[in-house]
């Protein structure tokens, strides 16, 4: 475990630094906020966290070791093993017990990595699923603003469902799509991984499997492996997952559901073909195979638009939609909204009440005025351009830079190009050099186990001129690494 410090020491005191850093780390252990147990960051972590040397932290860590606060264990990192108490006090808490006995499971070390990443402004982030900052819509949400300040404002909880007026808005929203949704089958959600963890939690049994494109986003986030289920892969093309295996996959594994990304995939960027979607839709309804459609990317398309979802052409009531305001308008409003059967819409509204007592009215109010003002539709069609704009620049780059060292398909909307390097690398080494060198990427091994052999690139958050940098960076990392592989290889 790692921890993030946020703190780091005064260059112009008088205080050595090593110093500085020891009464620091000091003051996290006695005021508990570094309980017994705790494994602090690694020394080499710590360094660029403070800006200083190495030798300074080691003289710091050397200082609190030798007052009985640390320990440090071969190969286990250094953990904070006592407090400076008076002697027959009683012993604190063992939190790190706490912490290791929790049912929800910790993001895989990489994510975490991200997640801190993220936050640095000397990071380009060529990963980063959302709308960079100068997509978002800021003079369209400040007029929205301004139109409910002079409302009566929803600062009262909404009914279990969500908002009466905005599940009636979103279901002329989705008859767009060609959706038939009575606002009584509608679940307004704090965002689509909301809604995944309320189907975990409120429908399915422990044990059960899922089942999901591979490669496919869902492998990145631990909300069905902390409800117990087993996530089971089925192979993709060209046109999206291969639906023909499914009866085979469905005898072995006995499938409780299918999750899939059928418009602009995450992390590949494939557009399910029409065709393909009518087989999935016959092959789950003789299998009695219930699905959930994310389709939070589903306007973001830049060529052309997607074919109609599944849930267009669900006469039996085995989809579960999902749709999402995140990846087109703000991830900061955090709401979403669930679509299917009504018994199944009210369990999941029973199981959010008992969660979190509703979305955000406040939120749920501004979604509405998005919706029913035609903002939305103005906004989409700007932001369609930006993308076309941003995807050209990153194709360009890709093609100067990687040509020779890997290949790709242009994504038609979406975020994301799937890269595929024409050898494997070691990604995760790829992953943390790239870190050291200010780039921060989303590798295969988050999406498919073992895959050493794709990067997902996203066009959508970083500047034109960082996209550019960023890709330029990576390219020198990746023929670098490939040349010494090469070089390794005709040696041996």
């Amino acid at each position: 475990m790692t921890l993030l410090v946020g703190w780091k020491p005064d260059r112009e005191s008088d205080i050595p630094l090593h110093y500085q850093i020891s009464r620091h780390i000091r003051n996290k252990i006695t005021c508990g906020d570094w309980p017994v147990g705790t494994k602090i960051p690694s020394q080499r972590w710590l360094a660029d966290e403070f800006g200083v040397n190495r030798s300074t932290i080691v003289m710091a860590l050397d200082e609190l070791t030798a007052d009985g606060l640390l320990h440090g264990n071969r190969g286990g990192g250094t953990v904070v093993t006592g407090l400076c108490d008076h002697p027959g006090s009683p012993p604190p808490p063992d939190w790190i017990s706490y912490v290791n006995s929790g049912v929800q499971s910790s993001n895989i070390p990489t994510v975490q990595e991200i997640n801190r990443a993220e936050f640095r402004p000397d990071v380009i982030r060529l990963g980063t699923g959302e709308l960079a900052p100068e997509l978002l819509p800021q003079e369209a949400m400040r007029t929205v603003l301004q139109a409910l300040s002079s409302e009566t404002m929803p600062l009262g909880y909404a009914e279990p469902k969500g908002s009466a007026s905005l599940r009636q808005f979103i279901s002329q929203h989705v008859e767009t799509y060609g959706i038939r949704a009575a606002p009584s089958s509608i679940l307004i959600v704090s965002g689509a991984l909301q809604a995944l963890h309320l189907i975990s939690i409120g429908l399915l049994h422990r044990g059960s499997t899922i089942f999901l494109e591979k490669p496919s986003y869902l492998y990145s986030i631990p909300i069905f492996h902390s409800a117990g289920m087993k996530l089971t892969g089925i192979p993709m093309d060209r046109h999206g997952i291969q639906a023909a295996l499914i009866p085979k996959y469905r005898k072995q594994y006995n499938g409780a559901l299918l999750y899939t990304i059928p418009s602009f995939h995450n992390p590949t960027g494939t557009v399910m073909s029409r065709e393909r979607r009518e087989q999935l839709m016959q092959v789950c309804h003789y299998e009695g195979l219930p699905l959930i459609e994310d389709d939070v990317y589903r306007d973001l398309w830049i060529d052309e638009p997607s074919p109609l979802p599944l849930k267009a052409a669900d006469s039996s009531g085995i989809v579960l939609y999902l749709g999402s305001l995140s990846k087109t308008v703000s991830p900061g409003l955090r709401i979403g909204w669930i679509i299917g059967p009504e018994p199944v819409v009210d369990r999941l509204a029973d199981i959010k009440m008992q969660t979190d007592y509703g979305a955000s009215s406040l939120s749920q109010a501004v979604v509405e005025k998005w919706l029913s003002s035609g903002l939305y539709q103005q906004h989409m069609e700007n932001l369609r351009q930006q993308l076309r704009h941003r995807r050209t620049i990153a194709v360009k780059a890709l093609e100067q830079f990687l040509g020779d060292y890997a290949d790709w398909e242009v994504p038609k909307g979406g975020f994301y190009i799937w890269v595929r390097l024409k050898r494997e690398l070691p990604l995760k080494a790829l992953f943390a050099a790239a870190l050291k060198a200010g780039i921060l990427l989303n590798p295969g091994h988050l999406y498919e186990g073992e895959n050493n052999r794709h990067i997902r690139i996203s066009y959508a958050f970083a500047s034109l001129e960082d996209l550019e940098t960023g890709i330029f960076r990576l390219s020198v990392l990746i023929k670098d690494m490939s040349n010494h592989f090469e070089t390794n290889k005709s040696e041996e």
